[in-house]
């Protein structure tokens, strides 16, 4: 027994020795994350972050096209350059990182325009889940679009690194990527005639707060809550001390920490704080149909999500272009649980500089969560993408939107005024206008009929022979509603309600 016990002691102690030998041999390796890695694309136009580790104190060079950056490792061996900015280039190029006697080479990099994808499985399907997928897949001849994903992990704390690289678009890596991304960055590598990078952060099923770093709830008053929540999970953190010195009664104590990939900050920790500060060009997201039931809680949720974004990648005026999902029969919810929450993601486009929607009412499929068409989601973010950052200011990127309302009770009538009307408005397929419903003060709603005027602003006249002095209007608000209001470029109006309704 004492022999067993004298040899477990040495093992143990052979393996403690390992462990110490081993740590600082890897702290004080060169190394880079992955997202630095061959077959990247780097964003042009900007200041671009290159960063890495090494050991302690160490000279780090950074050369790329002509130019060399030095930096020298901190205490914890972490170092960063910023390369001076870049016009695109499709020409391949190599960056040398050198530290002492170690080099590291990483090839085939263009420079381009970098775009992060995310969201739930709307934005994670994959061109081979999505319509046509055999002759897309065959089609996917596309070098100067590049791909990384990062695998779904999860995290109570921001990881420096990911198991993910960088593929280059073809017929053999293509089936994998997300959709959505794919179809909008090909439609801005065809417009511009640039590289596009896509950097892959999806989970399906994920709610917004496990996407948003800690530092965005803390921006919004009605996220306050979930930020003070987070930061009890994080003890001996300085965000945890800099809490616990707001409340000097100490009432606010130690959580236990989060265990599960819905809960705040989990995703984001794990699968996008390894891409960060890689400089991107901006974001598209698709997501809400796992927080359908927070109806305006979702806009204070987005500001949350964009101001954390934006914070974390040192760009205030980081482009935010979002799907409004689609209709679908979510069983037994509410059929105006949906309508509310389009209604708070509509607030988005319009409160916060910088971002955009796109709807779909009329592509979706309302017996299936996951609609096929792809390829129509990409391209009218592309066209919103190229509209608003990329100042292509002919394109249309946008159907109706709400803009007033004339409420004329001494006609029985309600005129609403829109925006984005293109060259006009009309019906996508040829009928009267649907979903449009009136009330009157009793705040009892009825379907009513709408026509189109032709003035100018172009606006339409609801009235319902049920109401004879309707003060409010909704169109679309039904969880399966496709109403068939377009523009004459063929985008879809956006669901909205307006007027006085008594309490």
């Amino acid at each position: 027994m004492t022999r067993n016990r004298s040899l477990v002691a040495r093992l143990f102690l052979l393996l403690a020795a390992a462990v110490l030998l081993a740590g600082p041999v890897l702290a004080q390796g060169l190394r880079l994350p992955a997202v630095i890695g061959d077959h990247m694309v780097l964003q042009r136009g900007g200041a671009v972050p290159v960063w890495g580790w090494a050991e302690p104190g160490a000279e780090v060079s950074v050369e790329f096209k002509g130019q060399t950056k030095t930096a020298t490792a901190g205490d914890d061996g972490k170092w960063r350059v910023d390369l001076d900015a870049m016009d695109a280039s499709a020409e391949p190029a190599e960056m040398t990182i050198v530290s002492g006697n170690q080099t590291i080479r990483v090839l085939d990099i263009l420079v381009g325009d970098v775009w992060l994808c995310s969201g739930q499985s709307n934005m994670e399907w994959r061109i081979k889940q999505s319509a046509n997928p055999q002759q897309e897949i065959a089609n996917a001849n596309w070098p100067q679009i590049r791909h990384i994903a990062t695998p779904h992990t999860q995290s109570m704390t921001p990881q420096d690194d990911a198991n993910a690289q960088w593929t280059v678009c073809s017929p053999q890596t293509a089936e994998n990527y997300t959709a959505v991304g794919y179809y909008f960055a090909r439609r801005l590598h065809q417009e511009l005639g640039v590289p596009i990078g896509l950097l892959n952060c999806t989970w399906g099923g994920t709610r917004i707060e496990p996407w948003t770093p800690v530092s965005g709830f803390a921006k919004v008053e009605q996220t306050r809550g979930i930020y003070v929540d987070t930061v009890r999970r994080l003890p001996g953190t300085e965000l945890f001390r800099q809490l616990d010195a707001e409340d000097p009664n100490q009432a606010l104590g130690p959580l236990p920490p989060y265990n599960r990939h819905q809960q705040p900050t989990m995703l984001y920790n794990a699968m996008m704080a390894p891409l960060v500060p890689y400089a991107i060009k901006g974001s598209i997201w698709y997501q809400g149909e796992a927080n359908r039931a927070d109806g305006m809680e979702y806009f204070y949720k987005t500001r949350a999500l964009v101001e954390g974004w934006r914070e974390v990648w040192e760009n205030p005026e980081l482009p935010y272009y979002f799907v409004q999902i689609a209709p679908f029969r979510y069983g037994n919810d509410d059929p105006n649980r949906l309508p509310e929450l389009w209604e708070a993601q509509s607030r988005v486009e319009r409160e916060i500089n910088h971002t955009g929607m796109v709807v779909i009412s009329d592509i979706g499929n309302i017996n299936d969560i996951h609609p096929k068409n792809k390829q129509d989601v990409g391209l009218r973010l592309a066209n919103l993408a190229l509209h608003q950052a990329y100042g292509r200011s002919e394109l249309v990127f946008s159907g109706p939107r709400f803009d007033s309302i004339d409420a004329r009770g001494d006609e029985g009538v309600i005129v609403v005024t829109f925006t984005q009307t293109a060259a006009g408005l009309k019906s996508r397929d040829g009928q009267s206008l649907t979903h449009f419903e009136v009330a009157g003060a009793d705040g009892t709603w009825h379907p009513a009929d709408a026509a189109i005027m032709s003035a100018n602003p172009i606006k339409v006249i609801v009235s319902s022979d049920a109401v004879a002095e309707p003060v409010a209007v909704r169109l679309g608000w039904h969880k399966t509603a496709e109403p068939n209001l377009m523009n004459s470029a063929g985008l879809p109006a956006s669901p909205f309600r307006a007027g006085e309704l008594p309490d």
